[in-house]
């Protein structure tokens, strides 16, 4: 058995990577504090004991003469929340990209990821886009725009946020994210498939050895995102609407009609009722045409509930795990974790 991951260690980590970031200061009155100090001080959020942590601090420095900001973190001089956002606004967040990736890879070295492991060994990591900012007041050079049905602009900031998953947990671990935003070169505004297509070809390679399982909504089941996921030795599991691939569609309506579907039924009681999950699946399908088309397998899941009937969870997805009585189960499991 391995020594457990100590937060020195993890602190560590942030030192390590903090220390190199670009300084985008001359030098003058204006460098009092270090951008360590800002970038260190920015993670006391997680330590909140006030509305302010950093506030909070600088109080039990002048009251104590100490302050835990310095001895948990490492920060020689405290900076205030604007001095913070002045010093880190310039700094592209793709510096500290390689904190989430050497945590991920020190907490596989201490074998603390076993418990997420899914699906004959595979790492689930569920790839989705979040909004973390809008507003029709105020725009910014990153931001991305929508009309509203009232004719207004919104500007918003979003981002993919990779995080490794497992189905029946509600801890995850957080990979490094991409910002969905304006990109050199492009006219077109930036989106969802594309920033996962950036991530991919950043980070794809580095997680691959520890045996991965992307899984995403139906934005990712097309064949280039699909062909780059299986380029760098992973597998997916993606949500597939009916209705955005036809010709996927109609070829599940020739198999269904021609008896050409396998079945897998399933009971388990959940504390209140006992639920049916129904799984349909084949394997060697066409998703689109074309004599390029990649060959993937299809399985759709029904949960209902057995006393009432009443559905309560529908999904259909694609996979490149092939599909058995065995394993079908634990695939649209799986598949549901994100």
């Amino acid at each position: 058995m391995t020594n457990p991951l100590r937060f020195d260690d993890l602190q560590g980590i942030m030192h390590r990577h903090i220390a190199p970031l670009p300084d985008h200061r001359k030098k003058g009155p204006n460098t009092q504090y270090r951008i360590q100090d800002a970038a260190l001080g920015a993670f006391g959020i997680f330590f909140p004991q006030s509305p302010s942590f950093l506030d909070y601090q600088r109080t039990l420095q002048q009251t104590k003469g100490h302050n835990n900001v310095h001895t948990l973190l490492g920060v020689e001089q405290i900076p205030c929340d604007h001095q913070i956002r002045k010093l880190l606004d310039p700094i592209a967040p793709s510096h500290l990209d390689p904190v989430f990736l050497d945590v991920f890879e020190r907490l596989e070295q201490h074998r603390m990821l076993a418990h997420f492991r899914a699906l004959d060994n595979q790492l689930l990591v569920a790839l989705d886009g979040t909004h973390y900012f809008s507003s029709q007041a105020m725009h910014c050079h990153t931001c991305l725009t929508r009309q509203r049905t009232n004719g207004h602009t919104l500007s918003y900031h979003a981002a993919i946020t990779p995080v490794i998953v497992c189905p029946g947990q509600s801890q995850v671990i957080a990979l490094p994210p991409e910002y969905i935003m304006p990109q050199d070169g492009h006219a077109k505004q930036d989106c969802e498939r594309a920033a996962g297509t950036r991530w991919l070809a950043k980070h794809a390679a580095r997680v691959a050895p520890h045996g991965v399982t992307f899984l995403g909504d139906d934005l990712y089941s097309n064949q280039p995102l699909c062909a780059l996921v299986l380029h760098y030795r992973c597998n997916f599991i993606f949500t597939c609407k009916p209705d955005s691939h036809p010709t996927l569609s109609e070829h599940l309506a020739f198999w269904q009609a021609n008896d050409g579907l396998a079945e897998r039924e399933e009971r388990r009681w959940n504390g209140r009722f006992t639920e049916v999950t129904m799984v349909r699946y084949i394997n060697d399908v066409l998703l689109r045409s074309g004599d390029d088309a990649l060959s993937v397998h299809w399985f759709d899941i029904t949960v209902v509930n057995a006393t009432t009937g009443e559905q309560l969870y529908h999904n259909s997805c694609i996979t490149n795990h092939r599909l058995t009585a065995d394993n079908v189960g634990d695939v649209a499991r799986s598949g549901r974790g994100r």
